[in-house]
């Protein structure tokens, strides 16, 4: 396992030797930061393609970190804070979910922004890097926000 970054990846995995699985980093909750929602999201990847006997393409895991976290912290900023966090491995990549205590739907989830007066960059981001962004309801309040980051083995083009 080679970490994409140590500031976003368990100490453990780091450290862990070749042979040894890492330990997996909590599944963030509420009330979790941004770091351990990369964290999280990070080895769920990792593990994933390690168990498919594939190492992740670098700059996938890359784009899987920027898309989480620009949810996570708009979760944050503007949801009322983070009500959870999911991160699931699909046969496309990785499909994630940013639950937030807030039912406004953000503006640029229907239309992008085409001017930028020192923010915004976010959902266009998010809508370059990542595949199927939906904005719904919960049950309980608030709302979830899920994309699927495409993942590719590192040994395809």
């Amino acid at each position: 396992m080679r970490p994409a970054d140590r500031t976003t990846t368990p100490a453990t995995a780091v450290a862990a030797p070749c042979d040894v699985a890492p330990a997996a980093p909590p599944a963030p909750g509420a009330g979790a930061s941004a770091a351990a929602a990369r964290a999280y999201a990070e080895w769920v990847a990792r593990t994933w393609r390690d168990g498919l006997g594939r190492e992740v393409r670098e700059e996938d895991v890359v784009d899987l970190l920027l898309v989480v976290s620009e949810l996570v912290t708009n979760a944050i900023r503007h949801g009322g804070g983070l009500a959870g966090f999911e991160a699931r491995p699909t046969r496309e990549g990785l499909w994630i979910a940013v639950h937030d205590h807030n039912t406004v739907v953000p503006r640029a989830a229907s239309a992008f922004p085409t001017t930028h007066p020192g923010g915004g960059y976010g959902w266009p981001l998010v809508a370059r890097l990542a595949r199927h962004v939906r904005v719904g309801p919960r049950p309980e309040g608030g709302k979830t926000i899920s994309a699927l980051v495409p993942l590719r083995a590192a040994d395809t083009p």
